[in-house]
């Protein structure tokens, strides 16, 4: 109990420090406000307002909605890790591992945390959906809601395991910053894969997050053919998460 009592104590701390923090909140808004309106709406000025998806049409700024959430979510469970560096900076960390209870828990803890607070924000993503031409049901919603945080576990264990290796804040943006945005951008998250070039298309096949915006999409914009089958996306994700937790986890257990 003592165990599970500090995965609660961590995931409470961070949930405190994010709500009481309302720039952060808003700021968060900020990039996906920019991608829907400013860059999609460019865009689609370019290459059409029209997307050809499925033998259909669709409106550009609606095909990227699931992928802005997806990208909401990447930006959000990445970036709340960086309360590690934080914690190794200002000596709160060490505070932590010499506290009498196993040092997985705290990296469990953090994983949990900033899983929840970048869903948070993805739901909060949601209030958007009309001003992109997205029709969100109760069901679909309902659907959303854990495979966010399904994404968003995969997405905060990567961070996790980032932070567990670097001791500054300025190290941390850079490398993630460089890990992420490919990330993003080879995910489909913008346009289509189905005329991507072989190599990109390679890339995309072990980008995590092209099967969390793929679930996403499919969740969002029924009747959108898909790449992958939905229960393929959400096994990927799920081993993915698992995978990203156990090594964030091992490296967070060698922290001295």
């Amino acid at each position: 109990m003592k165990r599970f009592r500090a995965v609660y104590i961590i995931w409470l701390r961070d949930l405190k420090r994010y709500f009481r923090d309302r720039a952060r909140i808003i700021g968060s808004l900020a990039s996906p406000i920019i991608f829907i309106f400013i860059l999609g709406q460019g865009l689609a000025s370019t290459i059409g307002q029209n997307l050809p998806v499925g033998g259909g049409s669709l409106d550009y700024k609606t095909f990227i909605f699931p992928g802005i959430l997806g990208m909401t979510v990447l930006f959000a469970g990445v970036f709340a890790s960086v309360s590690i560096v934080w914690d190794r900076e200002f000596g709160f960390l060490k505070e932590m591992l010499v506290a009498p209870v196993p040092s997985w828990s705290i990296a469990v803890g953090k994983v949990i945390s900033g899983a929840t607070i970048a869903s948070i924000q993805g739901c909060i993503m949601l209030l958007l959906a009309p001003f992109a031409g997205v029709s969100l049901s109760p069901l679909i919603i309902v659907e959303l809601i854990p495979t966010l945080f399904l994404v968003a576990c995969s997405m905060t264990g990567l961070g996790v395991l980032v932070a567990s290796r670097l001791k500054s804040m300025q190290g941390f943006q850079m490398i993630m910053n460089f890990i992420m945005m490919p990330m993003f951008f080879i995910s489909g998250a913008m346009f289509p894969l189905a005329n991507a070039p072989t190599w990109m298309d390679t890339l995309s096949k072990v980008d995590p997050l092209t099967y969390g915006v793929d679930a996403l999409r499919g969740i969002v914009l029924t009747g959108i053919p898909t790449r992958y089958a939905f229960t393929t996306d959400i096994a990927v994700i799920a081993l993915l998460s698992a995978a990203m937790v156990a090594i964030a986890i091992s490296t967070f257990s060698r922290q001295t």
